[in-house]
């Protein structure tokens, strides 16, 4: 029966991808109008709960006003069985029946499925965001408000739901009670529930605004923590572990010094309750007496009265800290929302089509692009690569290579121009049908923490068993893969590669890179370095196979070793994001400009900037 009630919410039921609202109040709706059905529940659940609690507590009133009155003790089940039977059934199944139910809806229905609901829709619009807002934050942070925003969302909901539409019923229910009784009775209860919505009034948004920062300071902290531990290569080269202390320590104190300000809060308002519910009981007793000794109420009316303002007192400490957590969690569904509900910067296009590939030609159409500046990096920028033509990119550190393939992969949206594949703009073509023609291999490889199969089958997710292995041969990589174990045993493609690849060396990292992409078998490629992490023996085993994956395919590759790419179709010299020479390489030699006086200089060598960072220099190995 359980299990049935934990499908009631189907976390993946919607498929649309789209921007969750940027204010407060429809971002709870957006996701709460996905499982209103079982809100519902739970309100009727909260009235019925509420409304039970105090029929047993009137019941208790009567009872003491039936026993006081009764003539004959001994008789008294059979003379009120009726009522006493129909008290029990309430108390005994009616009521255990009820919180049951509640039960089942919070922790079957909701707590899971709606927090994964929650999750779910704000990880695929996040994982769709462009380059650039995961470039400018912390992965850790940024999964850190995935994780957050569902639990507090769900939290804050439930509680709300559940507590405040209680208490609101019990709360009211109690005053007629005791304007029933005696309307006088009810002056302290009133008295004091003024004064608890107003400490709640002031109290709870400060709780609330400080909680958003105290979110703010945790994720932070979590964003660095997770830095230090994705980068831990780097921490240990530098021996720099007391610096990421420091780094850690400077976050774990602001996050110290905020949570300290929101438990100052909390014991002021946790005081203020609990000296005004000190006051309710006394002020109730004492008045309750009182109207007993002037013969206005019964004794069953003290006693409703008592047990009912202890009892309250009991729930308002409790829903003091509901309040509270229901804030903090307001505060930080608030800070996360600030976060996921970012517009996505590069988005297809209306109606965008379905990119085809069918020669390869590629060509920049007056493209300019400053990263958003005013001006800086490429004006109107014009290059035609030909179908199946292979260039080579060369220029210093900042010349605007890997910019330019950065547009044509469409990382950013062009400031002018056009980029155009066989005559349609990419701009007018879905992004994942643009870059499942294109295979890129980088010289910073960074793979997936899954096995060596999954990283290689990346590039085609419906390859055999045997294409992806007769990828990894081709290659090279195919006889380390063989060796692999990692820590729970797994070996070969089975084995996992660790956090971006960490237990594979470099080397390693890119055979398994390349073996990816020759899966994908791409009909563009780009190499950016694809060889530069590979020892002398194996990149020139594997120049082989990149000259057999190129073949009938346009190729742009970048690399400062010029003997890399000078058997290219045509060499492209880049400078300030616009082409100073374009030709083969011996008309470049020939007319004796910047790749010459390279060429000259380098032997096998690297493209280095000067001190100034304006020029092309080389030093030869």
């Amino acid at each position: 029966m359980l299990r049935w009630f934990e499908s009631f919410i189907d976390p993946y039921k919607h498929k649309i991808i789209e921007q969750p609202p940027e204010r407060l109040a429809p971002f709870f709706w957006y996701f709460l109008r996905q499982a209103w059905g079982a809100f519902a529940i739970l309100i009727v659940m909260g009235f019925a709960a509420g409304a039970v609690e105090l029929a047993l507590f009137a019941f208790l009133g009567q009872l003491v006003d039936l026993a006081k009155s009764s003539a004959s003790p001994e008789n008294f089940f059979r003379d009120h069985s009726g009522l006493l039977l129909t008290m029990a059934a309430v108390a005994a199944i009616a009521r255990p029946l009820l919180f049951g139910l509640h039960a089942i809806i919070v922790n079957q229905v909701v707590i899971g499925n709606f927090t994964h609901l929650i999750r779910w829709q704000t990880h695929r619009y996040v994982l769709r965001q462009s380059l650039h807002y995961f470039q400018n934050d912390f992965a850790g942070r940024i999964a850190n408000k995935i994780m957050q925003t569902g639990q507090a969302l769900r939290g804050s909901v439930v509680q709300a739901v559940d507590a405040l539409w209680f208490v609101t019923v019990y709360t009211a229910g109690a005053v007629v009670m005791f304007f029933q009784a005696d309307p006088r009775l009810a002056i302290p209860l009133m008295i004091w529930l003024a004064i608890y919505i107003g400490a709640i009034v002031y109290f709870v948004p400060r709780m609330k605004n400080q909680s958003t920062v105290m979110s703010e300071a945790r994720s932070t902290l979590t964003g660095r923590i997770v830095d230090s531990y994705t980068n831990i290569m780097t921490v240990k080269l530098f021996a720099h572990t007391h610096g990421e202390d420091a780094y850690a320590k400077e976050a774990m104190d602001d996050n110290t010094i905020e949570f300290h300000k929101m438990l100052r809060i909390s014991t002021i308002y946790e005081t203020t309750i609990t000296i005004v519910n000190g006051s309710l009981i006394v002020a109730t007793c004492g008045l309750a007496l009182w109207l007993w000794g002037q013969g206005s109420i019964t004794l069953g009316a003290i006693a409703v009265a008592v047990s009912l303002v202890i009892r309250i007192n009991n729930m308002s400490g409790w829903i003091m800290w509901v309040m509270a957590n229901i804030f903090e969690n307001i505060g930080t569904v608030q800070e996360g929302m600030e976060t996921i509900s970012k517009p996505i910067m590069v988005q297809d296009a209306n109606e965008a089509k379905h990119l085809r590939v069918p020669h390869g030609e590629v060509r920049f159409d007056g493209v300019t692009f400053h990263y958003g500046q005013k001006d800086g990096l490429m004006e109107k920028l014009n290059l035609t690569i030909r179908s199946g033509e292979k260039i080579g990119l060369i220029g210093r550190s900042g010349a605007g290579k890997s910019t330019l393939v950065n547009l044509l992969l469409r990382f950013h949206d062009l400031e002018g121009g056009r980029i155009l594949i066989d005559g349609q703009d990419i701009a007018h073509m879905t992004q994942d049908s643009l870059r499942s023609q294109i295979g890129v291999v980088t010289q910073d490889t960074s793979l997936l923490h899954r096995s060596v199969r999954d990283n290689i089958s990346y590039g085609r997710p419906d390859a055999t068993e045997a294409e992806v292995i007769s990828a990894a041969k081709r290659a090279h990589a195919h006889e380390f893969i063989q060796g692999l174990v990692d820590l729970r045993g797994r070996k070969g493609y089975d084995a996992r590669v660790g956090e971006r690849g960490v237990k594979l060396s470099g080397g390693q990292r890119q055979r398994v890179a390349i073996a990816r992409v020759l899966l994908k078998n791409a009909p563009i490629l780009v190499l950016d370095e694809a060889t530069s992490a590979l020892d002398s023996e194996v990149e020139a085993a594997i120049q082989e196979q990149l000259y057999n994956l190129m073949e009938g395919k346009t190729v742009i590759a970048i690399a400062h070793r010029l003997s890399t790419i000078a058997a290219m179709d045509r060499l492209i010299v880049m400078d300030r994001g616009q082409v100073i020479e374009d030709g083969a390489h011996d008309e470049l030699l020939r007319k004796g400009g910047v790749y010459a006086q390279l060429w000259h200089r380098q032997s096998g060598g690297f493209i280095l900037e000067d001190d100034d960072g304006n020029g092309i220099d080389a030093v030869a190995l």
